[in-house]
Protein backbone atom coordinates (compact mmCIF):
# COMPACT_ATOMS: atom_id res chain seq x y z
CA UNK A 1 0.00 0.00 0.00
CA UNK A 2 1.08 3.20 -0.35
CA UNK A 3 1.02 6.13 2.78
CA UNK A 4 -2.38 6.18 3.96
CA UNK A 5 -3.89 8.21 6.51
CA UNK A 6 -5.82 5.85 9.18
CA UNK A 7 -8.30 5.87 11.95
CA UNK A 8 -8.30 3.39 14.41
CA UNK A 9 -11.50 4.13 16.40
CA UNK A 10 -11.88 2.25 19.61
CA UNK A 11 -7.82 1.79 19.82
CA UNK A 12 -7.76 -0.53 22.97
CA UNK A 13 -5.35 -3.87 22.60
CA UNK A 14 -5.86 -4.54 19.46
CA UNK A 15 -6.05 -1.41 18.19
CA UNK A 16 -3.09 -0.20 19.46
CA UNK A 17 -0.84 -3.25 18.18
CA UNK A 18 -2.66 -3.13 14.27
CA UNK A 19 -1.67 0.42 14.54
CA UNK A 20 1.60 -0.19 15.60
CA UNK A 21 2.11 -2.09 12.49
CA UNK A 22 0.68 -0.28 10.31
CA UNK A 23 2.55 2.88 11.17
CA UNK A 24 6.10 0.72 10.90
CA UNK A 25 4.84 -0.17 7.09
CA UNK A 26 4.91 3.82 6.80
CA UNK A 27 1.49 4.84 7.19
CA UNK A 28 -0.05 7.89 9.55
CA UNK A 29 -1.89 6.35 12.31
CA UNK A 30 -4.50 8.02 14.61
CA UNK A 31 -6.13 6.09 17.30
CA UNK A 32 -9.53 7.23 19.04
CA UNK A 33 -10.25 6.04 22.62
CA UNK A 34 -12.02 7.31 25.56
CA UNK A 35 -8.56 7.05 27.73
CA UNK A 36 -6.39 10.32 28.71
CA UNK A 37 -3.37 8.10 28.71
CA UNK A 38 -1.11 8.47 25.45
CA UNK A 39 -0.46 5.80 22.67
CA UNK A 40 2.75 4.67 22.42
CA UNK A 41 4.59 6.53 19.24
CA UNK A 42 4.29 7.22 16.36
CA UNK A 43 0.77 6.70 17.03
CA UNK A 44 -1.17 9.94 16.88
CA UNK A 45 -3.69 10.23 20.21
CA UNK A 46 -7.29 11.33 19.70
CA UNK A 47 -9.55 11.47 23.03
CA UNK A 48 -13.42 11.60 22.41
CA UNK A 49 -16.41 9.35 23.19
CA UNK A 50 -18.13 7.65 20.66
CA UNK A 51 -21.08 8.43 22.28
CA UNK A 52 -20.29 12.35 21.86
CA UNK A 53 -20.95 13.57 18.75
CA UNK A 54 -19.41 16.81 19.53
CA UNK A 55 -16.29 15.26 21.09
CA UNK A 56 -15.91 13.55 17.83
CA UNK A 57 -16.18 15.92 15.32
CA UNK A 58 -13.89 18.03 16.92
CA UNK A 59 -10.95 15.28 16.61
CA UNK A 60 -11.56 13.29 13.25
CA UNK A 61 -8.78 14.08 11.20
CA UNK A 62 -9.21 15.15 7.50
CA UNK A 63 -8.59 12.77 4.13
CA UNK A 64 -8.74 9.85 5.84
CA UNK A 65 -8.01 6.71 3.37
CA UNK A 66 -8.58 3.96 5.97
CA UNK A 67 -11.06 3.68 8.86
CA UNK A 68 -11.23 0.40 11.52
CA UNK A 69 -14.44 0.38 14.42
CA UNK A 70 -13.37 -1.70 17.15
CA UNK A 71 -15.33 -0.99 19.94
CA UNK A 72 -15.59 -2.05 23.54
CA UNK A 73 -18.63 -2.51 25.35
CA UNK A 74 -18.08 -1.12 28.66
CA UNK A 75 -20.42 -3.87 30.15
CA UNK A 76 -22.00 -7.31 29.06
CA UNK A 77 -25.75 -5.66 28.56
CA UNK A 78 -27.77 -4.44 25.94
CA UNK A 79 -27.22 -0.94 26.60
CA UNK A 80 -24.06 -0.91 26.92
CA UNK A 81 -23.65 -2.79 23.30
CA UNK A 82 -26.43 -0.49 21.91
CA UNK A 83 -23.78 2.45 22.70
CA UNK A 84 -21.23 0.41 21.09
CA UNK A 85 -21.86 -0.80 18.07
CA UNK A 86 -24.93 0.84 16.30
CA UNK A 87 -25.40 4.43 18.20
CA UNK A 88 -21.15 4.34 18.32
CA UNK A 89 -20.31 3.41 14.50
CA UNK A 90 -23.27 5.84 13.44
CA UNK A 91 -21.99 8.48 15.46
CA UNK A 92 -18.54 7.98 14.07
CA UNK A 93 -19.87 8.04 10.30
CA UNK A 94 -21.20 11.27 10.87
CA UNK A 95 -18.62 12.58 11.81
CA UNK A 96 -16.99 11.76 9.13
CA UNK A 97 -19.37 13.62 7.32
CA UNK A 98 -18.45 14.37 3.52
CA UNK A 99 -15.00 12.01 3.60
CA UNK A 100 -15.36 9.28 1.88
CA UNK A 101 -12.07 6.80 2.98
CA UNK A 102 -11.78 3.87 0.84
CA UNK A 103 -12.50 0.94 3.10
CA UNK A 104 -14.35 1.13 6.53
CA UNK A 105 -13.58 -1.89 8.39
CA UNK A 106 -15.89 -2.56 11.39
CA UNK A 107 -14.89 -5.85 13.74
CA UNK A 108 -18.49 -7.98 14.85
CA UNK A 109 -18.62 -11.65 16.15
CA UNK A 110 -19.48 -14.66 15.89
CA UNK A 111 -22.10 -14.39 18.20
CA UNK A 112 -24.14 -12.73 15.11
CA UNK A 113 -24.91 -16.58 14.25
CA UNK A 114 -27.85 -18.01 16.51
CA UNK A 115 -26.74 -21.99 15.22
CA UNK A 116 -27.19 -24.23 18.14
CA UNK A 117 -26.61 -27.59 17.04
CA UNK A 118 -22.97 -27.68 15.52
CA UNK A 119 -23.48 -26.86 11.96
CA UNK A 120 -21.12 -25.20 9.95
CA UNK A 121 -21.19 -21.69 9.35
CA UNK A 122 -20.07 -19.32 6.70
CA UNK A 123 -20.46 -16.06 5.51
CA UNK A 124 -23.58 -16.86 3.77
CA UNK A 125 -25.17 -18.55 6.69
CA UNK A 126 -28.57 -17.42 8.32
CA UNK A 127 -27.94 -14.42 11.19
CA UNK A 128 -30.74 -14.96 13.61
CA UNK A 129 -28.76 -14.69 17.05
CA UNK A 130 -30.96 -14.90 20.22
CA UNK A 131 -28.34 -12.58 22.43
CA UNK A 132 -28.46 -8.74 22.69
CA UNK A 133 -24.52 -9.18 21.72
CA UNK A 134 -25.50 -10.75 18.81
CA UNK A 135 -28.13 -8.58 17.89
CA UNK A 136 -26.74 -5.18 18.35
CA UNK A 137 -23.01 -6.42 16.22
CA UNK A 138 -25.66 -7.56 13.67
CA UNK A 139 -27.18 -3.94 13.83
CA UNK A 140 -23.74 -2.12 13.01
CA UNK A 141 -23.24 -4.45 10.49
CA UNK A 142 -26.46 -3.34 8.36
CA UNK A 143 -25.56 0.45 9.12
CA UNK A 144 -21.67 -0.15 7.88
CA UNK A 145 -23.22 -1.98 4.88
CA UNK A 146 -25.22 0.90 4.01
CA UNK A 147 -23.13 3.41 4.71
CA UNK A 148 -21.56 4.40 1.03
CA UNK A 149 -18.57 3.37 1.86
CA UNK A 150 -16.59 0.08 0.97
CA UNK A 151 -17.19 -1.90 4.16
CA UNK A 152 -15.00 -4.87 5.24
CA UNK A 153 -17.09 -6.60 8.31
CA UNK A 154 -14.70 -9.42 10.29
CA UNK A 155 -16.78 -11.93 12.23
CA UNK A 156 -14.11 -12.80 14.53
CA UNK A 157 -14.57 -16.19 16.59
CA UNK A 158 -13.48 -16.32 20.42
CA UNK A 159 -10.04 -14.14 20.87
CA UNK A 160 -7.57 -15.84 23.14
CA UNK A 161 -3.93 -15.05 23.62
CA UNK A 162 -2.01 -13.20 26.19
CA UNK A 163 -3.87 -11.24 28.17
CA UNK A 164 -6.98 -13.09 27.32
CA UNK A 165 -6.74 -16.66 29.62
CA UNK A 166 -10.51 -16.79 30.59
CA UNK A 167 -10.42 -20.75 29.09
CA UNK A 168 -6.98 -21.54 30.91
CA UNK A 169 -8.91 -20.04 33.96
CA UNK A 170 -11.74 -22.20 33.53
CA UNK A 171 -9.66 -25.39 33.76
CA UNK A 172 -7.19 -24.15 36.64
CA UNK A 173 -10.22 -23.69 38.62
CA UNK A 174 -11.93 -27.03 37.76
CA UNK A 175 -15.12 -25.57 35.93
CA UNK A 176 -16.74 -27.54 34.24
CA UNK A 177 -17.01 -28.25 30.42
CA UNK A 178 -20.36 -28.89 28.18
CA UNK A 179 -19.93 -32.05 26.40
CA UNK A 180 -22.05 -30.88 23.37
CA UNK A 181 -21.43 -27.46 22.98
CA UNK A 182 -18.57 -26.50 19.92
CA UNK A 183 -15.91 -23.84 20.89
CA UNK A 184 -14.29 -21.79 17.72
CA UNK A 185 -11.37 -19.58 18.23
CA UNK A 186 -8.87 -17.21 16.94
CA UNK A 187 -5.40 -16.20 18.12
CA UNK A 188 -4.79 -12.47 18.95
CA UNK A 189 -1.54 -12.41 16.69
CA UNK A 190 -4.12 -13.80 14.05
CA UNK A 191 -6.87 -10.88 15.19
CA UNK A 192 -4.13 -8.11 14.37
CA UNK A 193 -2.74 -10.26 11.00
CA UNK A 194 -6.57 -10.15 9.51
CA UNK A 195 -7.08 -7.09 10.28
CA UNK A 196 -4.23 -5.81 8.28
CA UNK A 197 -4.65 -8.43 5.59
CA UNK A 198 -8.01 -7.33 5.01
CA UNK A 199 -6.75 -3.62 5.18
CA UNK A 200 -5.04 -4.35 1.62
CA UNK A 201 -6.48 -2.95 -1.61
CA UNK A 202 -6.15 -5.88 -3.15
CA UNK A 203 -8.39 -7.90 -0.75
CA UNK A 204 -12.11 -7.56 -1.54
CA UNK A 205 -14.32 -5.96 0.85
CA UNK A 206 -17.21 -7.50 2.25
CA UNK A 207 -17.89 -9.95 5.33
CA UNK A 208 -15.46 -12.74 6.15
CA UNK A 209 -15.54 -14.99 9.16
CA UNK A 210 -12.57 -15.26 10.97
CA UNK A 211 -11.94 -18.41 13.48
CA UNK A 212 -9.08 -21.17 13.12
CA UNK A 213 -8.90 -24.27 10.96
CA UNK A 214 -10.38 -26.65 14.04
CA UNK A 215 -13.47 -25.73 15.94
CA UNK A 216 -14.32 -28.59 18.61
CA UNK A 217 -15.94 -29.89 21.52
CA UNK A 218 -15.89 -27.51 24.29
CA UNK A 219 -14.58 -30.48 26.33
CA UNK A 220 -12.06 -31.77 23.95
CA UNK A 221 -10.07 -28.26 24.14
CA UNK A 222 -10.66 -28.32 28.20
CA UNK A 223 -9.39 -31.93 28.85
CA UNK A 224 -6.11 -31.12 26.74
CA UNK A 225 -5.91 -28.15 28.53
CA UNK A 226 -6.27 -29.81 31.71
CA UNK A 227 -3.52 -32.66 30.54
CA UNK A 228 -0.66 -29.26 29.39
CA UNK A 229 -1.55 -28.26 33.03
CA UNK A 230 -1.47 -31.03 34.95
CA UNK A 231 -4.62 -30.43 36.42
CA UNK A 232 -7.89 -32.75 36.94
CA UNK A 233 -9.75 -33.17 33.80
CA UNK A 234 -12.96 -30.99 34.01
CA UNK A 235 -16.85 -32.08 35.10
CA UNK A 236 -19.37 -32.69 32.18
CA UNK A 237 -22.12 -29.99 32.58
CA UNK A 238 -25.50 -31.12 30.53
CA UNK A 239 -26.98 -28.65 27.45
CA UNK A 240 -28.88 -26.24 30.04
CA UNK A 241 -25.77 -24.84 31.47
CA UNK A 242 -24.94 -23.91 27.83
CA UNK A 243 -23.10 -20.25 27.64
CA UNK A 244 -23.85 -17.82 25.41
CA UNK A 245 -23.01 -18.17 21.72
CA UNK A 246 -24.43 -20.98 20.86
CA UNK A 247 -23.09 -23.95 19.57
CA UNK A 248 -21.82 -23.55 15.38
CA UNK A 249 -18.68 -24.85 13.31
CA UNK A 250 -17.02 -21.41 11.77
CA UNK A 251 -15.59 -22.22 8.35
CA UNK A 252 -12.52 -19.86 7.58
CA UNK A 253 -12.78 -20.87 3.86
CA UNK A 254 -13.14 -17.35 2.40
CA UNK A 255 -10.45 -16.07 4.70
CA UNK A 256 -7.75 -18.51 3.66
CA UNK A 257 -8.75 -17.92 -0.33
CA UNK A 258 -8.09 -14.52 0.32
CA UNK A 259 -4.16 -14.80 0.87
CA UNK A 260 -4.52 -15.29 4.60
CA UNK A 261 -2.03 -17.42 6.50
CA UNK A 262 -2.58 -18.35 10.05
CA UNK A 263 -0.09 -18.06 12.63
CA UNK A 264 -2.10 -20.61 14.74
CA UNK A 265 -4.21 -22.65 12.61
CA UNK A 266 -5.36 -24.72 16.19
CA UNK A 267 -5.41 -24.59 19.83
CA UNK A 268 -2.97 -26.77 19.91
CA UNK A 269 -0.22 -24.36 18.49
CA UNK A 270 -1.91 -21.20 19.97
CA UNK A 271 -2.14 -22.26 23.73
CA UNK A 272 1.38 -24.38 23.63
CA UNK A 273 2.69 -20.93 22.97
CA UNK A 274 0.92 -19.07 25.43
CA UNK A 275 1.98 -21.75 27.97
CA UNK A 276 5.97 -22.56 26.77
Amino acid sequence: MSRERILIAGCGDLGTELGLQLADAGHQVWGLRRRAEPLPSPLHSLRADLNDPVSLERVVPAELDLVFYIATPSAFNDDAYRRAYPEGLRNLLNALDDQAPRRLILVSSTSVYGQEGGEWVDEDSPTQPAGFSGQRMLEAERIAMASGIATTVVRFAGIYGPGRTRMLNKVRNNEPCIADQYSNRIHRTDCIGILAHLARPDVAAGIYLAADDTPCPQCELMDWLADRLDVPQPPRADKTQRQRGGSKRCRNDKLKASGYELRYPSYREGYAAMLD
